[in-house]
């Protein structure tokens, strides 16, 4: 990170922010290109590490990168502001960010499909306790993405 004095360590801080937001912007590499996905996310946190889970369709270019190219990035950002100024120039913005790489995998098991959903569910409601029944489980992919590296920032 290029600007030390805007790294978050503090563990604390970093969930806080990560329990507040509900967007995770996936980065795929598709041969050559890049495809970037907005998701609402779930998440555990466990010993450092995270754990982000969301859903999709069982088809589509999305599902088919996860499967044959699973080294993904990944962004959240938030608390945004603008700092306004007398000039142009002056402008700047306050915010808080993460960035980082991970892998992802695609879950399977029924029971351990419906925990995913239901921490992306508590994500986005602030509930959890959800039920699914079999055929909505099967009918949707569910992704969890384990991070590799994650630095956070604020300003």
């Amino acid at each position: 990170m290029r600007r030390n004095d805007r790294e978050i360590t503090d563990s604390s801080a970093i969930e806080a922010f990560i329990a507040g937001e509900q967007i995770i912007r996936v980065a795929f590499y598709d041969g050559g290109d890049i495809y970037i996905v907005p998701v609402n996310y779930g998440y555990i946190a466990e010993n450092g590490e995270y754990r982000f889970f969301f859903h999709g369709a069982r088809a589509g270019r999305k599902y088919e990168l996860a499967k044959s190219s699973p080294t993904v990035g990944f962004e959240i950002d938030g608390r945004y502001k603008v700092l306004e100024s007398e000039t142009a120039c002056g402008f700047s913005a306050q915010f808080q960010s993460a960035i980082g790489t991970g892998r992802l995998r695609l879950i399977e098991d029924a029971d351990e499909k419906a925990a995913a959903l239901d921490c992306v569910m508590k994500q986005v409601t602030g509930r959890s306790g959800w039920t699914y029944s079999g055929s909505e489980l099967e009918a949707v992919a569910v992704f969890e993405l384990t991070a590799d590296k994650m630095s956070c920032k604020a300003k």
